[in-house]
């Protein structure tokens, strides 16, 4: 709710860019948790964490799509996958000349376990939003962080 004397801003690029600082830090806010010790339990480095939540995203994935993605080099992405195809977290699966990259189940849970993100708080977070209102509010997550992704590997800001 904003006082009786605020003027909304007359630009719109303006309001929204006000919208969304004040809103992520709600967000950030209601479901962050302590991470580290969480992280040490799984023994994930943040950048392990980071491969197993894009791969959630975009399995399957070749590794050259998935560094570029990253804005990483492939050695790093090579790397990574080694670590966690070891756990089981991560299969390589061939597809004529290219092997594809998917998230194991195993994966998806430890991404899970060790995101800063509690899975409780968000889960009831999503349960708050009115049902016919989630697939929308998930949908503009999304494309937010689509475009965050875009800005990062534009190297804009």
């Amino acid at each position: 709710m904003r006082s009786r004397g605020a003027r909304r801003d007359s630009d719109p690029t303006a309001d929204a860019v006000r919208r969304v600082q004040r809103a992520y830090p709600q967000l950030y806010l209601a479901c962050h948790v302590a991470h580290t010790t969480r992280r040490r339990d799984h023994g994930l480095s943040d950048r392990d964490s980071s491969v197993l939540a894009h791969l959630d995203e975009l399995s399957p994935v070749n590794a050259g799509a998935l560094a570029a993605h990253l804005g990483v080099g492939p050695s790093t992405v090579t790397e990574a996958i080694d670590r966690l195809a070891a756990r089981g977290l991560v299969e390589r699966v061939r597809r004529g000349r290219t092997v594809q990259l998917r998230i194991t189940k195993a994966g998806i849970a430890c991404m899970q376990a060790s995101s800063v993100l509690d899975r409780d708080r968000v889960a009831a977070m999503i349960a708050a939003v009115p049902p016919r209102r989630r697939a929308a509010a998930l949908r503009g997550l999304e494309l937010l962080a689509a475009a965050a992704r875009s800005v990062m590997a534009a190297g804009a800001g």
